[in-house]
């Protein structure tokens, strides 16, 4: 496992990635402002470019079955080889299953209570052809007929995700059965994982304009209330993270570990600026590593409990995926009542595991979601393309700092680590020698599975 001493960051790699990155958020934005002066000034031309956001939902619709596939796939080999080295593995990952199911709750909390979306009255269009297709499933034995695909392969090719989940969720757990002679099946699925990522950010740079048509179409339809109602959903989204994270996480630190939150984000202030500057929580693991260690957790303990969260123990994406689907279903007047909200929560706690550090899988998840559930609301996704990018920041930054007060609450359970010495570290007597995190060689890989190259979830 990375230690502090030989942790690196590769100035090189990350410059070019940030810079590619950066363009395709200035894209963005550029692309939505846009879309919003088409569709104030120029309405029906506005209406008239639905079919770009359209197509650019179709595009990630297409690549929903091979991204749940191989995230759940490499996620549940993840939660072996976690689990397989004791009793640190398998409490943190009991602590991530609880605190990602908590944050998706807040998600439904918070979605119910402000109901952004509400009002806005956006058409479902092309979409609308899945609504007859909901209404002839046969009841429930139908449904759960429904979810066992023809063939395993067919599962990959018939557009029900539900069937993807199913056969997914099957080979992942027929591989932990095998043991070590898994490996190389896991090895082949990741990298095909990181083929289909590499097609997924490929499409993603389609992004501003899918943005443009979708934002253009819904404030030419609406008027200004689509950009208040999208604004409203953006804020609660901050909120929400901050409160999680300061309230939630931080009670939970100072109860456990009797340590500040506040303390521990002015000790992580550089990694925080470094991931608002990448968009990319993952760029700043090997920083987290070291200062993890740093603040006296044992090195055992890191090299488990901070790969594993950065796969399993998304609570920003969490939070995103819930609050964005019951904003997709308010806007288009067809809110999803309790029993889907639980259903869809069930379905998100499991598909977001493992779909960490790649721009668009966020998304694809998204619509997975909602084209298992209510499949005439994908059309909606298009709405959320325009702001995506405005919340991915909030997103890594919250995931972030669950990670890193993860690693210091699984070693107070299992003492592995040292208080004094992070109490010390905290109230800055033994600050971190950024000296130690040498620039002359690249990181080595900590992770448990092969990822993506590291952009923003």
């Amino acid at each position: 496992m990375t230690s502090s001493s030989n942790t690196a960051s590769h100035p090189g790699a990350t410059g070019r990635r940030r810079d590619r990155t950066h363009f395709l958020y200035i894209a963005v934005i550029v692309a939505v402002i846009a879309g919003v002066i088409v569709g104030m000034v120029w309405p029906e031309v506005g209406k008239d470019l639905k079919p770009l956001g359209e197509i650019f939902v179709n595009l990630i619709k297409m690549m929903i079955s091979p991204v749940i596939f191989c995230t759940i796939v490499l996620g549940i080999g993840s939660v072996r080889k976690a689990a397989s080295v004791g009793r640190i593995g398998g409490l943190a990952l009991v602590y991530f299953i609880v605190m990602s199911t908590f944050a998706l709750g807040i998600g439904v909390l918070v979605g119910n209570v402000l109901k952004p979306g509400t009002g806005l009255h956006v058409t479902a269009g092309s979409g609308a052809e899945y609504a007859e297709q909901a209404h002839e499933g046969g009841g429930t034995w139908g449904f759960i007929k429904g979810i066992v695909p023809d063939s395993m392969l067919s599962a990959l090719t018939s557009g029900s995700v539900l069937q993807t989940l199913f056969i997914a969720l099957l080979v992942g757990f027929a591989l932990q059965a095998v043991g070590d002679a898994g490996e190389p099946i896991l090895r082949g699925v990741a990298l095909i994982q990181k083929l289909v990522f590499r097609v997924l950010v490929m499409i993603l740079w389609l992004a501003p304009i899918g943005a443009f048509g979708a934002m253009a179409a819904v404030v030419g339809s609406t008027g200004f209330d689509a950009v208040k109602q999208l604004g409203l959903l953006m804020l609660a989204f901050y909120i929400t993270c901050i409160l999680f994270v300061f309230v939630v996480l931080g009670s939970l630190l100072r109860f456990v570990a009797h340590l500040s939150v506040f303390k521990l984000a002015r000790y992580l202030a550089r990694e925080y600026l470094l991931i608002v500057a990448t968009s990319s929580s993952e760029a700043a693991l090997p920083r987290l590593i070291a200062k993890m260690e740093h603040a006296g957790v044992q090195k055992s303990t890191v090299g488990i409990v901070v790969p594993t969260g950065y796969s399993f123990n998304l609570d920003g994406t969490a939070i995103y995926l819930t609050m964005a689907s019951l904003f997709v279903a308010d806007a288009m007047g067809a809110p999803l009542n309790y029993g889907e909200q639980f259903s869809l929560l069930l379905f998100m706690m499991i598909a977001s595991k493992g779909a960490a550090g790649v721009t668009g899988a966020g998304l694809a998840t998204l619509a997975g979601g909602l084209q298992s559930h209510r499949p005439e609301l994908l059309d909606g996704v298009g709405v959320i393309v325009g702001i995506d990018r405005f919340m991915s920041e909030a997103r890594a930054l919250t995931n972030f700092s669950g990670n890193a007060i993860a690693t210091l609450l699984v070693g107070t359970w299992t003492k592995t680590v040292d208080h004094d010495q992070a109490r010390r570290v905290l109230d800055g007597d033994d600050p971190f020698d950024e000296s130690l995190m040498v620039d002359d060689h690249d990181p080595a890989e900590p992770e448990p599975i092969a990822k993506p190259e590291p952009v923003s979830v």
